[in-house]
């Protein structure tokens, strides 16, 4: 279907796609043979020995939400926070291109603390050249709480950029000037992008800024156009 469709590639999101483990190991050979890229959508909380069975079957590329602070994902989610930043360091170190995702909830995980808490640490594991996304939550289902306003996002990417990180973004914002990619070298509009569609793209072939020539560690994929 990928390929009659003429995608790029394959992700596998919604839910958590660790639940499709055996799925993906037995997809991931086939959609490379097809020229198609590899992806997960994750909560980054499987296991080291999980994590090398899915690089080793073809996986490429993962996003990872951290969803929060340490103490913000032991009390709304269970679970120990370093297991996902370890993980998250671990696909690095295995060659996998990595982006984190942090969703940010009014009264759950947007305290400014909590947001420098997750800006260390994406510093410590994964450094300044990893993309990290600060994206808006809206009430759904059971959960009440505001939406997120622009400002907060606005601020927890300016940290994010104090800290030193060089491709902070803002997330479920459409049309706002921080979702695009901007040189850190030069400031030049790298990629234009409107939610989820790219606009214009402004890198060279080779992955270099075409204003100032600096290098850009952006996943350059030579497959399907």
């Amino acid at each position: 279907m990928a390929v009659k469709s003429r995608c790029q590639g394959i992700s596998v999101s919604f839910t958590e796609p660790t639940l499709l483990f055996e799925y993906s190991l037995d997809v991931f050979p086939l959609a490379l043979n097809a020229s198609l890229y590899t992806n997960y959508v994750s909560n980054g909380y499987m296991t080291i020995e999980a994590l090398k069975m899915l690089r080793d079957a073809g996986l490429q590329s993962i996003k990872i939400d951290v969803k929060g602070g340490s103490d913000a994902v032991r009390r709304f989610c269970g679970a120990d926070v370093f297991i996902v930043w370890r993980n998250a360091e671990a696909a690095k170190n295995m060659g996998m291109h990595v982006e984190i995702v942090n969703l940010v909830i009014p009264g759950v995980n947007d305290d400014e603390s909590i947001l420098k808490e997750v800006v260390e640490n994406h510093i410590k594991h994964l450094g300044v050249d990893t993309p990290i996304h600060f994206t808006a939550y809206y009430p759904a289902y059971k959960f009440k709480a505001q939406p997120t306003p622009v400002e907060k996002l606005e601020e927890a990417y300016e940290l994010a950029k104090r800290f030193g990180i060089k491709y902070p973004y803002i997330g479920n914002i459409p049309g706002h000037k921080y979702e695009n990619t901007y040189c850190p070298n030069c400031g030049h509009l790298l990629i234009k992008r409107v939610g989820i569609f790219k606009v214009d793209i402004k890198i060279t072939a080779d992955g270099k800024c075409s204003n100032c020539g600096g290098a850009i560690p952006i996943m350059l994929w030579k497959g399907r156009i």
